[in-house]
C-alpha cells in the first residue's frame, strides 16, 4: 500500500522565454492526510481555491479513513445504516477491475495487515508471523462486495483502505470540476498524483519529475530519475525507497503483497505510470509494486493506453530502467 504522507513525485513547470497567456492561479492546501497543489490558467477569471477546498473536504468524508465519521470508517466499523455515495463506488469498481486484472496483486482489503507492518495509522507493530497469518483470512476482494450502496463483508473483521487509489481519484475528480468551469490549462497535484491538461503559463506542456528511487532520496525533486512531459494524462509513481523499516538486518518496505501478508521482495524501485485517469495510474503503480518487474512487463500487453517507466536493480546491484514504448515518447530527460 503507498504510505500518504509521502510524496513520490516533483512537479516541474519548467521555464520558458514566451509570454503568459493570462493568468495562472495556484492554490495549496491539505487533504487526506497529505498535501496538494493546484495550478490553472484563470480564463474565466475565476478564484476556485474555496470550491475546490470544498470539494477535497467532502471527498475526505466519503474516502478518508483518517476521519472516523467517513463512510469508508463507517463500514469498517461495521455501522448497518451506512450506504455508498458515488465517490466510494467508482473507487470499489475500479478496485475491483484492476485487483482482478493485475491477479490480486491490487487489493484494498490488505490494510489491516499494513498497519501490522507498521505502516498506517493503527498502533505499534505487531507482525509476527502467526499474527500475519490470523489477518490474512480478512484479505482478499472476494471477501467483500457492493450490492446496490451497501457493503457485504464475509467477515466483520475485513477492513477496507482506499489509500493506493483514493489519492488518484481525488485528482480526477478536481479535474472533472475544471472540466465543468470550462478550464483548459491546469495541472492538478494532490499526495504526489499528477494530472496535467493543456500548457502552463510558459506556454508548454506540463512536466513531471520522477525522483531517483534511492534510500538516501528523501527530499521530493532532489534527485531526479527523469522528467516526462504530460498532455491530457495522468501520472503516478510507487516506490520502496522512503517509507521501510529495518529489523534485524532485514530490510521491510511498505508495499505489502496480499496473498502473502508480507512486505513484497522483489528488485523493482519504483513504479511510474502515464494513463488517462489518476485514479488508474494511482492504481496499477501499487499493483506492479507488488507483481515485480518481470510480472508487470508481462501483464503490460494487456492493458490498454498504460505506459509505464520501472526502475528496477539488477543481480550486480545497478540500477536497471525499462520503459515502454508509449512512455519513450513523453521523456524529456532522464539520468
Amino acid at each position: 500500500m503507498k504510505f500518504i504522507l509521502i510524496s513520490l513525485v516533483s512537479i516541474l513547470i519548467l521555464a520558458s522565454c514566451q509570454t503568459k497567456k493570462s493568468e495562472y492561479v495556484k492554490i495549496s492546501g491539505f487533504a487526506q492526510g497529505t498535501t496538494y497543489n493546484i495550478t490553472y490558467e484563470n480564463s474565466t477569471n475565476e478564484y476556485y481555491s474555496q470550491a475546490i477546498d470544498s470539494i477535497l473536504k467532502a471527498f475526505d468524508k466519503s474516502l478518508s479513513s483518517y476521519d472516523s465519521t467517513s463512510i469508508i470508517s463507517r463500514i469498517n466499523n461495521n455501522d448497518p445504516t451506512v450506504e455508498a455515495d458515488d465517490w466510494f463506488v467508482e473507487v470499489f469498481k475500479k478496485s475491483a477491475e484492476v485487483n482482478a486484472i493485475s491477479g490480486g496483486a491490487f487489493d484494498i482489503t490488505v490494510g489491516p495487515v499494513a498497519r501490522a507492518w507498521g505502516f498506517g495509522d493503527g498502533p505499534v507493530a505487531k507482525h509476527d508471523s502467526a499474527h500475519i497469518d490470523s489477518l490474512l483470512q480478512y484479505v482478499g476482494m472476494e471477501k467483500v462486495k457492493l450490492e446496490g450502496r451497501k457493503v457485504i463483508k464475509k467477515y466483520p473483521g475485513v477492513k477496507i483502505d482506499v489509500n493506493a487509489i483514493a489519492q488518484g481519484y481525488s485528482v480526477d475528480v478536481v479535474c472533472d470540476f475544471f472540466k465543468s468551469k470550462g478550464i483548459k490549462n491546469y495541472l492538478v497535484e494532490i499526495g504526489g498524483e499528477v494530472r496535467g491538461k493543456g500548457t502552463n503559463a510558459k506556454n508548454i506542456f506540463w512536466r513531471i519529475g520522477i525522483d531517483k528511487p534511492s534510500d538516501g532520496n528523501m527530499m521530493p525533486g532532489n534527485e531526479l530519475q527523469a522528467i516526462i512531459e504530460i498532455n491530457n494524462k495522468s501520472l503516478a509513481t510507487s516506490g520502496n525507497y522512503r517509507k521501510f523499516f529495518v529489523e534485524d538486518g532485514v530490510k521491510y518496505s511498505h508495499t505489502i503483497d496480499p496473498k502473502t501478508g508480507f512486505p513484497a521482495r522483489n528488485t523493482l524501485l519504483s513504479a511510474t505510470v502515464v494513463c488517462d485517469d489518476a485514479m488508474t495510474a494511482d492504481a496499477y503503480a501499487t499493483a506492479f509494486m507488488v507483481l515485480g518487474v518481470d510480472k508487470s512487463m508481462e501483464l503490460l500487453p494487456k492493458l490498454k493506453d498504460v505506459e509505464v517507466y520501472f526502475v528496477y536493480s539488477n543481480a550486480q546491484g545497478d540500477y536497471v530502467v525499462f520503459f515502454s514504448e508509449g512512455m519513450e515518447k513523453l521523456i524529456v530527460k532522464q539520468d
